[in-house]
């Protein structure tokens, strides 16, 4: 028999494993807080602040009780973009304006429509905010200043490659040695790492490493710098800068980062309810979860928050059962920034620059496009014009792009009909081949396909391959019958294509006409 152990050691058996878990989401989400803060232009403190509301406050609230919300690589161009021109202090407006509209959509049950985009915009979304995210950091990695821009970012790399090498003094060559110490060390660790140590998370390690080897050889390049007290690193919005939310530019920039946020939220926690067999994600609550977390992001002037994937999926993988360790985890962040800043202000920038190169590089996920081609050039086509609007344009442009595009694909596969006719003279009969789509838009085609069989003749019309045919087709088909008929000819549909589709009507399918048809409910 199977041995049941009481409720109470199963309650500690649990909040042990969320214990374990919590831990391992902090060493994974300590690194990333902080350098997707730096690749946001904003101080490595404001990443850390998101990742302790992501934790204590999200945490509790959330419609998917494993997903950890903080920082997001995905958020980063935008934020950068949006502190470049608009100046730090309005992050916080941003981020009220798109928690405030979160926090709606969520109460009017919208939750699900943030899912209903295609995945070939959402994986182009992602490798573009990837490449974005690795050439700009590639410049940080090596202690030097990113370009203004995603094209002006890749064209300086050989730029930046020819400072590697020590030429007037520079540190540029240091920087570079920790930075790909750093990288090698996590490729490394996943490639080999002990089982005994599978928990150990390689970005926490790469960390480990880069810091060390800059420490050991006293390298003279940029350190992190948290400030002493937490409090003195909060971007409060001014009163100023709270009367600018009614600017239409910040307007839109909320609703971007709104929708953003949201799309990538809930697609991660679809995501991760495909890790675990616990509860499945409420949508609509998550979504209001994630509205009051960014609305005190935007109240204390921190970065944005999304639901991060690399950080659930670590939660999941540790063994957590419970929103425990999600809410612990942001408890040990703030923990570790109150009580050991001066530990965290001895990482270089370049360190935590390069786990952002890793991760811009692993965005561009190269099995996800083969796994997209798999549906055709057309969904190809959409993953990279999407891609290429995020790096040449802006993330929001790139995203309308590739929504247009999918859109039209989708009025073309509804509107496509392709028509064949084959005439046997001996036997006086005429195949009509439908392909597609049959609707209003098609009428004219279908009417001069039709006119190309013979006075007289038997016309058969074949709908195995006929996707969808509308009321409009089908009185077009039956006015056609009635004149075909008076010149002593008929037409009859192939219903056995359709049996195994419909189900089998009553009376001879072979015999049925398109005027009966029309008379009949669907099977």
């Amino acid at each position: 028999m199977m041995k049941t152990l009481p409720a109470q050691q199963m309650d500690s058996a649990v909040v042990g494993r969320d214990f374990l878990a919590s831990i391992v989401v902090f060493l994974v989400a300590l690194p990333l807080c902080m350098g997707i803060a730096i690749a946001s232009g904003a101080p490595p403190a404001l990443g850390l602040i998101t990742g302790i509301i992501g934790g204590l406050v999200v945490g509790s609230l959330a419609g998917s009780p494993l997903q950890v919300s903080g920082p997001a690589a995905g958020m980063a161009v935008l934020v950068f973009q949006l502190v470049s021109d608009h100046g730090l202090i309005m992050l916080g407006v941003v981020g009220l304006i798109a928690g405030a509209l979160q926090l709606l959509a969520g109460a009017m049950r919208l939750g699900q429509w943030f899912r209903a985009i295609s995945p070939s915009v959402i994986h182009g979304m992602l490798a573009g905010i990837g490449v974005l995210i690795f050439a700009s950091q590639f410049h940080v990695m090596l202690d030097d200043a990113p370009r203004s821009g995603g094209l002006a970012n890749l064209a300086a790399i050989p730029e930046a490659i020819i400072k590697v090498f020590p030429a007037d003094g520079s540190v540029h060559h240091l920087a570079a040695m920790a930075g790909i110490i750093t990288i090698v060390t996590i490729i490394g660790w996943n490639k080999f790492r002990p089982k005994s140590l599978a928990l150990l998370p390689g970005p926490l390690l790469g960390v480990i490493v880069g810091t060390l080897f800059a420490l050991a050889f006293a390298l003279p390049i940029t350190l992190v710098a948290l400030p002493a007290n937490l409090t003195d690193a909060l971007n409060i919005p001014t009163m100023e800068a709270l009367s600018g939310a009614l600017d239409t530019e910040i307007l839109t920039l909320g609703i971007v980062f709104a929708f953003v946020a949201s799309a990538e939220t809930l697609l991660c926690a679809t995501a991760v309810d495909k890790m675990h067999i616990g509860a499945r994600t409420n949508y609509d609550k998550e979504l209001r979860a994630q509205g009051i977390g960014n609305m005190i992001c935007g109240a204390l002037g921190a970065l944005p928050m999304t639901g991060v994937i690399v950080r659930s999926a670590a939660n999941v993988e540790a063994g957590a059962t419970t929103r425990i360790s999600a809410i612990m985890h942001g408890a040990w962040l703030l923990l570790a920034v109150v009580a050991f800043p001066f530990v965290l202000n001895e990482i270089p920038t370049a360190v935590l620059a390069a786990i952002l190169v890793y991760t811009g590089y692993k965005l561009v996920n190269v099995a996800q496009i083969r796994k997209i081609a798999e549906f055709g050039k057309q969904e190809l086509a959409i993953y990279f014009v999407t891609l290429f609007g995020v790096v040449a344009i802006d993330l929001l442009t790139g995203v309308i792009l590739g929504f247009v595009l999918a859109t039209l694909k989708l009025v073309y596969t509804f509107s496509h009909l392709s028509i064949d006719v084959a005439h046997d003279p001996e036997t006086n009969r005429a195949d009509v081949l439908m392909t597609g789509s049959a609707t209003f838009f098609s009428i004219p085609q279908l009417s001069a396909a039709l006119d190309k069989a013979p006075r007289g003749s038997e016309v058969h019309i074949h709908v195995e391959k006929l996707d969808y045919i509308d009321h409009a087709c089908l009185e077009m088909l039956s006015s056609w019958e009635k004149l075909h008929q008076s010149t002593g000819g008929s037409l009859i549909v192939e219903w056995n294509d359709l049996v195994q589709r419909y189900g089998r009507r009553s009376g001879d399918p072979a015999k049925t006409s398109i005027a009966s048809l029309m008379q009949r409910p669907a099977a």
